[in-house]
């Protein structure tokens, strides 16, 4: 089999959904703007794509070598081409909530499909830790390209512009080159196929075996944290912005590329750092600085006095500090999520995706409507303010897991199959 076009496919995959499904955050701005919609109102569109992740995972990672990691990618694709094809043509805020819960769905079949692929072109956990870091800092590459994708449609001189859905044209074009892409790549999936003899119930059975596990109970609950405390700051970055920054719409949208970029280099630059400290040491230093940066930046925020802002030059300093956090909190998802894929055995990766899409979905969910919500009644200071209880909470939860994580290795050989 020939992995660099596997692994070209999977990046390209994770790319286009990166640019979807972090667009929510301007298009919650968009549609309160497009649509008269209000923050509350507009914090739902998280849930449409993160509970049809979670259902759609919990349907389809315990029977997924059923369906093939492959099969199941290109349905996805398909799916989603159509749903971005439909933006343009009915401008409306139900299409808005119909292309964000095709964007969900699609998503958790690429998701647990990458994760569990990853197992089948990766030599040992080394390998895997470093393929994964990689893959996720390409992800936020995807984020960082959406900002600047989306910013150059918005129309500053006309709020109620609709111009902005035309980028949706370009979504399309980009899902239907991974679609032909991953239709003409050769991937290799007998090494997992002998685990389709078992019935659909023995597939959840093992699912749920998994799940109660404490190691792994303390490892989805990490995930949520992180992912309600990511999520939460990525979405609602552009109405903080605009909001409370006071920046154009357009501007609003590009610097909360920042939080992207800083996140795509503290991947990069962990994948390099985890090669010499432990992971665990790794994450407390992190989290630690970023607890430092948000009581550091956010109330710079309280100086802006309203004045126009022109561009990126004369930006407040709150934009550019604040947005930072992301170099920092960066590693935590990669980390933990190879540290318990690479313990397990190859016919688990697809349950344990599964549960890490399913986990991930719920903390996205919960995380922006929270902020949402204490966005629209205390502001946007208090709001992200609010993002030191996950860190607090992070660092006591890795510090659980790190000590349970070798109960699970002397059951679970690593990396089974190679």
């Amino acid at each position: 089999m020939s992995h660099w076009r596997v692994k070209l496919s999977l990046l390209l995959n994770y790319f286009v959904f990166a640019i979807l499904l972090n667009s929510v955050g301007t298009v919650i701005l968009q549609v309160q703007n497009n649509y008269s919609v209000s923050a509350s109102s507009a914090s739902v569109l998280e849930a449409f794509k993160d509970l049809t992740i979670a259902v759609v995972s919990f349907l389809v990672a315990s029977y997924i070598t059923r369906i093939g990691y492959k099969q199941a990618m290109l349905v996805a694709l398909a799916v989603v081409t159509c749903a971005c094809l439909l933006m343009p043509q009915v401008p409306a805020f139900w299409t808005t909530k119909l292309l964000f819960a095709a964007t969900g769905a699609s998503f958790a079949l690429i998701k647990v499909s990458v994760f569990a692929t990853i197992g089948l072109i990766t030599e040992d956990r080394n390998a895997h830790a470093s393929f994964m870091n990689f893959l996720e800092s390409f992800f936020m590459v995807g984020v960082l390209s959406g900002y600047f994708l989306f910013s150059a449609f918005v129309d500053d001189t006309n709020p109620q512009s609709t111009a902005w859905l035309t980028v949706y044209y370009m979504l399309a074009a980009i899902a239907g080159l991974a679609f032909l892409l991953l239709l003409s790549t050769p991937v290799d999936e007998s090494s997992v196929q002998h685990e389709t003899d078992k019935s659909l119930i023995d597939d959840f059975g093992d699912m749920f075996r998994l799940a109660v596990t404490p190691v792994v109970l303390v490892f989805v609950l990490s995930a949520f944290v992180y992912v309600l405390m990511e999520q939460g700051i990525m979405s609602w970055l552009p109405t903080f912005n605009s909001q409370i920054l006071k920046l154009p719409t357009s501007l609003s949208i590009q610097m909360a590329s920042i939080l992207a970029a800083s996140t795509a280099l503290g991947r990069f630059l962990a994948g390099l750092v985890l090669r010499r400290i432990s992971w665990y040491w790794l994450l407390t230093i992190c989290l630690v600085i970023a607890g430092c940066l948000v009581i550091l930046a956010l109330p710079l925020a309280t100086s802006v006095d309203g004045r126009s802002v022109a561009g990126w030059s004369t930006a407040p300093v709150a934009a550019f500090i604040f947005p930072m956090i992301g170099l920092f909190i960066a590693p935590i998802y990669p980390a933990i999520n190879s540290a318990i894929l690479s313990s397990l055995p190859l016919r688990q990766h697809g349950p344990m995706a599964g549960l890490i899409v399913i986990f991930s979905a719920l903390g996205g969910t919960t995380g922006s409507i929270i902020t949402g919500h204490v966005f629209e009644a205390y502001g946007g200071q208090t709001a992200f303010y609010f993002s030191l209880v996950p860190i607090v909470l992070l660092l006591v939860l890795l510090t659980l897991f790190k000590r349970m994580q070798p109960a699970i290795r002397p059951a679970s050989p690593t990396m089974e199959g190679h």
